[in-house]
């Protein structure tokens, strides 16, 4: 068993995530995703998805690009 990294539960499914070439372990998919997803600049949420990346910065859809000025994007209709 190993301890998560985000919550310290001992968990027997625990599993490891390597990015970077530093490994993670974690009990959930959503203390994954707590841990290493980026942030929307905008609105603030964790981007599980594709995101969009406009000169280096993350959002998680268009519209929250936009509001932060970016024009050059759309959502797919």
């Amino acid at each position: 068993m190993a301890k998560c990294e985000v919550c310290g539960n001992d968990y027997y499914l625990s599993f490891d995530v390597v990015r970077d070439g530093t490994s993670y372990t974690f009990d959930s998919f959503e203390c994954a995703i707590h841990k290493l997803a980026p942030t929307c600049d905008h609105c603030g949420c964790k981007i599980i998805g594709h995101g969009i990346e406009a000169d280096g910065t993350f959002y998680c859809c268009a519209h929250c690009a936009r509001e932060s000025g970016v024009n050059a994007v759309a959502d797919h209709a």
